[in-house]
């Protein structure tokens, strides 16, 4: 995926925001944003990336590839939503959690076989996002939960793509558990499918809450009660979600409905399409 590069002196003062590294970084940039999308990672000084004013389906200009036909999933306008654009994903980012509405994928045959790159395990704080309205590093240690990534390490098809899979807007708190048993074998199974597919599948994953939800660290990052991975083939046009307790007994059950996904969370996830 190609998208707009930052100068020398940009990516410089992103790298030094995050992490010191300008290679992460030099590829994060979103051209001239919308009122619903966040631009280019902030120079120190500059302003943050407005919020969503509209329904996000006018939303992710730069990174619309994410989507089935091209069309974002229809969430009404709420503060603090912010789309992020990445190299291989994209992000709704809810500022009130201060964890991702939704993360969306695009997979194939062939971007499964490119996905063999060293997992790198260097956790950032994105700085596109106001300090009010993200998860910072400290949040989670002591916490008793993973990091948990909802587009996975193990999809990033280059290495860049990998380092910035690990950007904290794309993690919410997760059992440590569930992460590493139930909810790995969930993620290698649809990279399994995605490698068999006939064209491309398209992925969103993201939690639910219910109730007023735990939170973890100072900057009160919520804990998911639930956690879903959608998955779309454009193909066969046939949809069907994973749907996961978060908790340390959660097991793989049998997937859930596409209409049965839109009714527990309200979000109609593929508007351009009509899924079987």
């Amino acid at each position: 995926m190609i998208f707009d590069k930052f100068s020398a002196r940009s990516a410089r003062a992103w790298a030094a925001s995050v992490l010191g590294a300008a290679l992460l970084t030099a590829c994060l940039g979103n051209s001239s944003p919308t009122a619903s999308q966040a631009p280019a990672p902030a120079r120190p000084g500059s302003a943050a990336p407005a919020p969503a004013a509209q329904a996000t389906s006018a939303g992710f200009q730069d990174c619309r590839q994410f989507f089935a036909a091209g069309q974002p999933p229809a969430v009404a306008a709420q503060p603090k939503l912010r789309d992020l654009c990445y190299d291989a994903f994209a992000i709704l980012h809810n500022g009130n959690t201060r964890t991702p509405m939704f993360v969306a994928q695009r997979m194939n045959r062939s971007l499964v076989d490119d996905a063999d790159e060293k997992r790198t395990n260097k956790f950032f704080a994105d700085a596109r996002l106001p300090r009010a309205e993200r998860a910072e590093l400290n949040d989670y240690k002591g916490s008793g939960y993973s990091r948990g990534h909802m587009a996975p390490a193990a999809d990033m098809p280059t290495a860049q793509a990998m380092a910035q899979s690990f950007s904290l807007a794309n993690m919410v708190p997760q059992s440590v558990k569930q992460n590493s048993g139930p909810w790995a074998r969930i993620e290698k199974d649809t990279r399994h499918y995605a490698s068999r597919a006939q064209g491309d599948v398209f992925i969103i994953t993201g939690p639910v809450y219910e109730g007023q939800p735990a939170t973890v660290g100072d900057n009160h990052v919520a804990v998911p009660s639930y956690l879903y991975k959608l998955v779309y083939d454009a193909s066969t046009n046939r949809a069907w979600a994973h749907w996961q307790a978060n908790r340390d007994d959660a097991r793989v059950s049998k997937p859930i409905s596409y209409a049965e996904l839109v009714q527990r969370t309200g979000i109609d996830f593929l508007p351009g399409v009509h899924p079987q």
